[in-house]
């Protein structure tokens, strides 16, 4: 199963957040907020499939959240929990920790915003047309 969300990169996108990425709807991005990868995102989680996010919250699901702008692709792997609850009407975030709260996606992810490839974090500063798609197995 997968959500696709469409966004935009913006100027101030760095992606140097060590634990959290995230893809908001808001239609603004400030330096301070380093783990945003796009911004006007036409979905977030509470618009969601209800069976997608019930099979989101198996212990056992992997999350793949994949990032698309330009030639460029990433894709980052965490997982499932009975706790995620994909409330959050602004923001989808990914967390390399434990931590669940409305805006999360999934855990344990591999890496974080600096961990994305530069050339893709310099087409997102650029402004590039976003897809982010997030898949389920």
């Amino acid at each position: 199963m997968e959500e696709v969300i469409h966004a935009r990169g913006h100027e101030n996108v760095s992606a140097t957040h060590a634990s959290t990425f995230e893809v908001t709807t808001d239609d603004y991005l400030t330096p301070a907020g380093d783990c945003i990868l796009a911004i006007g995102a036409d979905r977030a989680p509470v618009d969601f499939d209800r069976e997608f996010v019930t099979a989101c919250r198996d212990v056992d699901a992997t999350i793949t959240v994949t990032v698309e702008a330009g030639s460029h692709r990433q894709s980052v792997t965490g997982r499932g929990d009975p706790a995620l609850e994909f409330t959050d009407d602004r923001s989808a975030v990914g967390r390399t920790s434990d931590h669940v709260d409305g805006r999360t996606i999934l855990l344990g992810a591999e890496f974080a915003a600096e961990g994305f490839d530069r050339d893709l974090v310099g087409a997102l500063a650029a402004g590039a047309e976003v897809t982010v798609t997030v898949t389920v197995e």
